[in-house]
């Protein structure tokens, strides 16, 4: 793997409704820009930006991707970095989860859809039913290979580990900068910032208004 270009999981079906959304969401914005006016034009507009600014955060920044030194779980609000040697296992219930001693480290893009796939997951959990790591990859669903990717990668880089601390976060991300051998969570800047102006773009829609 390029460390300049790591490989990243999510779902792409959300992306693309996410977005359309978004595209739609710019649309209506410039015609109330152009055509608006009033209060209903500012509180329309603050509206569809903060849409914007949601539908970013809940669907489109988030992933799982992969990195020399460990896993980015990416989800909405919290991003954590799990180091590889943190790694236990990686597996599917609901969403996909990664295993460590010290916590489950739960990845909010990356979930089952089919209801019967997830009481199967349930199941096997509770020790129900028998694994099925030889399922053969043709057939298996899409979070499930994502899964078994991971726990390939991890077995790779496990193998020849990166030792001392991370001070490189450009790949990494923010939180993996100080990781030793445990999972570390943060909420990222760029969550903090784009909340901000959220609830800036609201609130001074509905005063101005």
């Amino acid at each position: 793997m390029d460390s300049t270009n790591p490989t990243s999981h999510y779902s792409m079906p959300t992306r693309l409704m996410a977005g359309a959304w978004v595209v739609v969401a710019l649309l209506l914005l410039l015609d109330v820009l152009v055509r608006g006016e009033g209060r209903e034009a500012w509180i329309a507009g603050s509206v569809l930006a903060a849409s914007v600014a949601i539908v970013y955060l809940v669907w489109l920044r988030p992933r799982v991707v992969v990195t020399e030194r460990g896993l980015r779980v990416i989800n909405p609000l919290r991003e954590t970095f799990v180091p590889w040697t943190a790694v236990l296992w990686v597996d599917v219930t609901d969403v996909l989860r990664v295993h460590t001693r010290q916590t489950i480290v739960r990845s909010w893009p990356l979930r089952e859809t089919k209801r019967a796939k997830v009481r199967d997951n349930m199941r096997r959990d509770a020790g129900f039913l028998d694994a099925d790591d030889d399922e053969d990859p043709a057939r298996m669903r899409p979070v499930d290979l994502a899964a078994r990717q991971l726990r390939q990668d991890a077995e790779r880089y496990k193998t020849r580990p990166l030792s001392g601390p991370i001070k490189d976060v450009d790949v990494a991300g923010p939180a993996a900068l100080g990781a030793q051998d445990a999972p570390q969570t943060m909420v990222p800047v760029e969550v903090i910032v784009v909340l901000a102006a959220t609830v800036v773009v609201v609130v001074g829609a509905v005063l101005l208004s």
